[in-house]
């Protein structure tokens, strides 16, 4: 299972991925697309976040199972601690 958080992005990016995955609730969108869809969605929400903020967290043969991407301006970022990964935040 794959989802994709979306926060203050163009209502345009969350349409188009209305196409592959289902928007639960604003800006939190679950689905299971194929890797290779997945990547496809990752490049095109990279190019259109402009000064908003995505993150996806998708399958990995890891650990916890899990692994995450971020994208935008203020994000959070994956720091991996002893094999765990653990999400800091910017200082403001």
């Amino acid at each position: 299972m794959t989802v994709i958080v979306l926060i203050a992005v163009a209502d345009g990016l969350r349409g188009h991925l209305t196409r592959w995955m289902i928007e639960i609730t604003a800006g939190v969108f679950v689905g299971n697309p194929s890797a290779r869809v997945r990547d496809r969605l990752w490049t095109v929400l990279t190019a259109r976040v402009n000064d908003g903020q995505a993150v996806m967290i998708e399958p990995a043969n890891n650990e916890q199972g899990w692994t995450v991407r971020t994208a935008g301006r203020d994000r959070g970022y994956p720091v991996d601690y002893d094999g765990l990964i653990l999400f800091a935040r910017p200082r403001r």
